[in-house]
């Protein structure tokens, strides 16, 4: 993983990026493509996705989505707090990830989006009782839910909170737990080295705090739009 300290650094790292493309850029996009077009996904994701469309909202990769089911099957979760519900394309793939058991609880600041994932986790086969529905702002709820009693935290909200939410995390997951931020490449401006908004800024700071903290073991995974994710060290 990259550590983005200051800007100076980030220069750094854009030229050693550049210097790697010029040998993998010919391969990178069919490979990524390839990696997507691996994952099969039935008609209950398909109609999420559509959904999100109509929305105007992104909406994880296939390769994200497996990426998360992967890691919520391999820590044997029983429960998942996933900030962003969306129209339910990445619920599906944790709850595919989570024992038959699992719970996922889900937080939007938008209800109608969140009828949308109800409509598609009953398509996708799982009961009602299988996903807890929170609307409201983030920072707003995740103070209400337990200590200790997650598996697994997956974020995809507001990335100007991102290090909110990782805080949140850490008092929220069992030790071996993992939390998971979407979308940390930001289209390539997390590494561009001109002007970026401030919510890049705060990528590059939860990148470096990731990195450098004694609490997490961290690995920045290159599927959809950057997937990072740690470990809680117990």
């Amino acid at each position: 993983m990259c550590g983005f300290p200051g800007a100076a650094d980030t220069v750094t790292v854009a030229r050693q990026l550049r210097g790697q493309e010029r040998a993998i850029t010919a391969n990178r996009q069919t490979s990524w493509a390839f990696a997507d077009a691996f994952v099969a996904e039935d008609d209950a994701l398909r109609w999420a996705r559509e959904r999100s469309r109509e929305a105007g909202l992104p909406s994880v990769s296939p390769g994200t989505g497996a990426a998360l089911r992967l890691l919520a099957a391999t820590a044997d979760a029983k429960a998942v707090a996933e900030i962003g519900t969306g129209t339910g394309v990445s619920g599906i793939y944790l709850l595919q990830g989570l024992r038959p058991d699992g719970v996922l609880t889900t937080v939007d600041p938008e209800a109608d989006r969140q009828q949308f994932a109800k409509q598609a986790f009953r398509a996708a086969g799982f009961a009602g009782n299988r996903a807890r529905f929170i609307p409201g702002r983030a920072l707003d709820v995740l103070p209400r839910l337990a200590d200790g009693g997650y598996d697994l935290v997956f974020c995809d909200g507001d990335r100007l909170e991102s290090l909110d939410y990782l805080a949140e995390s850490l008092r929220l997951l069992r030790p071996g737990g993992i939390v998971c931020f979407e979308g940390v490449f930001a289209d390539g401006r997390t590494v561009d080295s001109g002007v970026q908004p401030a919510e890049v800024l705060r990528l590059r700071d939860l990148l470096r705090t990731v990195r450098e903290s004694q609490e997490l073991t961290g690995s920045l995974l290159p599927v959809g739009d950057g997937l990072l994710c740690a470990v809680k060290r117990g």
